[in-house]
């Protein structure tokens, strides 16, 4: 046998298997609609995070049409050298405005934002005091910082009062991160007290707003409007492939925030900017937004009924905030397999196991869209329904 043959990894993979938490890559062959082609066959999507329907919108398209056309396919180069058009500062500027903020600097994804943001704000000497739940971008990107870290029992305010008041003076600069809305539960950041906190004791606060954006607040605008904390909050990231549709990740904040990132933040010194295709989207879907608040007011309204029966029907549904659903069974393997009678029921939901949830914690993450009706509802409600009489009697 080779070392090229890479048995480690066989052998790691047949591990999963045995735990019954292998699995294969689905494939979609439509549009990320309610209802896909998955693997050839016709299903209920609630997996998606195309919250509002934007990914497959006739305005997008024709916008994304119209900046090839004028710009070409690709940016050519890294934002800070000649990749920088025209279409990426307009972008940024109707962001900017739609955010309420000074300025927005725009990323080729929200990893990436993390990665390079967290990094180019702190330094050592400085302290990251970061939520237990964080996304894992989050965690990856307070890896890359030079500076100390110290992780609060999720959200969790008096764990974190009792961080700062311990460390605080041992630091130049503290910045407490938190997700606005976490993905996995979809609880929201008690942000109000983190703020107060935070000013009592001269920190900097950074929420990540993956969830929250096109969501939460006036017309999407986020988990900070919903709070009305504009101007409290020193930088807010956002994800622009969730409700949004298209992809791309953005913070936004003070000018000199911007003018500092276009010197340090390593995802625009080094990687080719965003093709002009989803520039010239994101500003449509930006107008969008702008226009109506029709299409947030339909996700909420389709995750209160979908949360609604699934509690009438006496599933585990945990605490959520927000339309995302996740239904508690866990045992991993349980989770595995109810997915997959799920999707032998023509609905499809992705189950969440460790490492991206804790041991025990399992489930599969439900996550309903302003683009379901009430039929497609009522069927994913009844499969979930018929599988747990098959799975657990």
């Amino acid at each position: 046998m080779s070392v090229h043959d890479l048995k480690f990894l066989e052998d790691q993979l047949n591990e999963l298997k045995h735990q019954g938490v292998y699995r294969k890559l689905p494939i979609v062959e439509t549009p990320n609609e309610a209802e896909i082609v998955l693997n050839g066959r016709k299903v209920i999507n609630l997996s998606s995070n195309n919250y509002l329907g934007f990914a497959n919108h006739p305005r997008l398209k024709a916008a994304a049409i119209k900046a090839i056309e004028n710009f070409g396919v690709g940016a050519g180069a890294v934002k800070t050298i000649v990749g920088n058009m025209s279409i990426h500062e307009q972008l940024e500027e109707v962001l900017a405005k739609f955010k309420k903020e000074e300025a927005v600097m725009v990323f080729q994804s929200g990893y990436n934002c993390n990665a390079g943001v967290i990094q180019a704000i702190t330094q050592a000497g400085d302290l990251i005091v970061s939520d237990e739940l964080n996304h894992a971008s989050i965690i990856d990107g307070v890896r890359l910082s030079r500076a100390d870290k110290a992780v609060y029992k999720h959200s969790d305010i008096e764990d974190l009062k009792r961080i700062l008041a311990e460390k605080r003076g041992k630091y130049k600069q503290v910045l407490i991160i938190t997700d606005g809305v976490f993905s996995m539960d979809g609880d929201l950041a008690k942000l109000p007290e983190i703020v107060d906190l935070a000013e009592q004791y001269n920190c900097l606060t950074y929420v990540d707003d993956a969830h929250g954006s096109g969501v939460l607040g006036e017309n999407g605008r986020g988990t900070v409007d919903h709070f009305k904390l504009h101007g409290r909050i020193d930088f807010t990231i956002g994800t622009l492939s969730k409700a949004f549709g298209v992809v791309g990740g953005y913070v936004a904040g003070r000018k000199i925030m911007k003018e500092w990132l276009s010197h340090r933040a390593r995802p625009l010194l080094f990687s080719t900017n965003l093709p002009p295709a989803v520039a010239g989207a994101l500003i449509e879907a930006v107008k969008l937004l702008n226009e109506s608040d029709e299409a947030t007011t339909a996700v909420w309204r389709n995750g209160n009924y979908f949360k609604l029966k699934m509690k009438e029907a006496g599933f585990d549904i945990g605490h959520s905030e927000t339309p995302i659903t996740p239904v508690f069974f866990r045992d991993e393997a349980l989770t595995v397999s109810f997915s997959k009678h799920l999707l032998e029921e023509g609905v499809f939901v992705s189950p969440i196991i460790f490492p991206t949830v804790p041991k025990g914690m399992a489930r599969v993450r439900v996550m309903v869209t302003a683009m379901h009706t009430t039929e497609q509802l009522d069927k994913a409600i009844a499969a979930f329904v018929k599988v747990r009489s098959i799975l657990m009697k």
